[in-house]
């Protein structure tokens, strides 16, 4: 008896050590290689590759899929070290009618110009944001900005309203109270105003929809941005499409 006992002992021993050694076989994690990642080509930020960037170390980028967009992507970007960094970036509308080279642009089109332009001084009808540097210009009841082409003040701010300019053709800039509660003057057709091309285009807090020649932001954008442009470091606005004769790199 004790024989047989011993002998089934033995049996349950190897049985049980050959099923260990199967399952340590099939347990066994192989081995795995995993082939090395590619590397991700260096992008170069896209002030890197503009033809030009108004000579400051401030940037704004107002960029959509095409002239036919009304929505795109602002960046404002600032350049340290010789190297374009993004400072901040908000979604974009653009005018209803899409978007235009600047040189060929005529007034009551709906279309925002491209091209490349400075940005004499902001403004509105509420008090700047903290940190604003730029030229701020409060917004009051007799504040007007002409856009009557056979006014000598075409394309300006006027207060009051001169007897030369229009009411009816011009923008009493109180009466905008989300849009112009805070806005950037784009310096297009600013300078030396020409007749027919356009007047009033500004960077300003979104309306109700697309603009009508503008370009605009969320109000939080809007604030940022006037707390960060800087007039000592030149900043200026490029607005242009990804591709084709309007492509923002061309500007």
């Amino acid at each position: 008896m004790r024989d047989r006992v011993v002998r089934l002992v033995v049996a349950g021993s190897a049985v049980l050590a050959a099923a260990a050694g199967t399952a340590g076989a099939d347990t066994t994690t192989p081995m795995v290689t995993t082939a090395a990642a590619a590397p991700v080509p260096r992008v170069p930020p896209l002030p890197a590759d503009m033809v030009d960037t108004g000579g400051g170390s401030q940037l704004i980028t107002a960029v959509a899929a095409g002239t036919a967009s009304t929505k795109g992507t602002l960046t404002w970007w600032d350049l340290r070290d010789g190297v374009w960094k993004a400072a901040g970036s908000a979604p974009a509308r653009f005018g209803a009618a899409g978007l235009v080279e600047g040189a060929e642009r005529t007034q009551s089109t709906w279309t925002t110009p491209t091209g490349l332009y400075d940005l004499p001084y902001a403004f509105g009808i509420k008090h700047a944001p903290k940190g604003t540097r730029m030229p701020y210009r409060a917004v009051t009841p007799d504040s007007y900005w002409c856009q009557d082409n056979a006014s000598w003040s075409y394309n300006r701010w006027v207060e009051p309203l001169p007897d030369d300019c229009a009411a009816s053709e011009s923008e009493h800039l109180i009466r905008y109270r989300k849009p112009y509660a805070h806005a950037l003057v784009i310096g297009f057709n600013y300078d030396e105003p020409e007749e027919e091309r356009g007047a009033g285009i500004f960077l300003h807090v979104n309306g109700p929809g697309p603009t009508a020649g503008c370009v605009s932001v969320p109000l939080e954008a809007m604030r940022r941005l006037l707390a960060w442009a800087d007039p000592d470091r030149g900043p200026h606005i490029a607005i242009g499409t990804k591709s084709g004769e309007t492509a923002i790199t061309s500007y």
